[in-house]
C-alpha cells in the first residue's frame, strides 16, 4: 500500500504527527486511524464477497485486479499465441547487432539459428553506403547571401 515511502518521508511524518497532535494523544490518533483503517479493509472484503456471490458460480475465477488496465493488457497480450509465436521468431540481440555492425561498416553476422530465415535483399539503394560526390555540372550554386 505505501511500497513508495521512503525512511525520510516516514521521519518526516512521524516529527510532524508529534508537532500537530503532542505526545500524549499521539497513541490514541494512531488507535483511531489503524481502527478506521481496518474497518474499511473489512468493509472492502465484505463488498467483494457480496459482488462474487451475486454474480454467480460462472464468475467464481473473476478477480477485482482484473479491472486494472495494466493488469488487463498485460494479461491479454501475455495469453494471445500469435504475440507469443511473433516474440519467439524475433531475436532482438541478433537485429541489434546487425544494427551495429551497419553503424560499423561490417558485413552483417549470419543468422545465428537454423531455423530463422534471413530477410530478403532489399530491392532498393543501399541506404548505408554514402552516395557519391554528384558531377560537377549536377551541384547546385554555393550562395553566400542566402546563408
Amino acid at each position: 500500500m505505501f511500497n513508495d515511502i521512503g525512511a525520510l518521508e516516514l521521519v518526516t511524518i512521524v516529527v510532524l504527527a508529534i508537532l500537530v497532535f503532542g505526545p500524549d494523544k499521539l497513541p490514541k490518533v494512531i488507535q483511531d486511524v489503524t481502527g478506521v483503517i481496518r474497518k474499511i479493509r473489512a468493509f472492502s472484503d465484505s463488498a467483494k464477497q457480496d459482488i462474487r456471490s451475486e454474480l454467480g458460480p460462472e464468475f467464481k475465477d473473476f478477480e477485482f485486479e482484473d479491472l486494472n488496465p495494466k493488469t488487463f493488457i498485460r494479461k491479454q497480450l501475455s495469453e494471445n499465441e500469435d504475440l507469443k509465436e511473433i516474440r519467439s521468431t524475433f531475436d532482438l540481440r541478433k537485429e541489434l547487432n546487425d544494427v551495429t555492425d551497419a553503424v560499423n561498416s561490417r558485413e552483417p553476422a549470419a543468422p545465428a539459428a537454423a531455423g530463422t530465415s534471413a530477410a530478403p535483399a532489399a530491392t532498393g539503394p543501399d541506404l548505408l553506403k554514402k552516395p557519391a560526390a554528384p558531377a560537377a555540372e549536377q551541384r547546385t550554386p554555393y550562395d553566400a547571401d542566402a546563408t
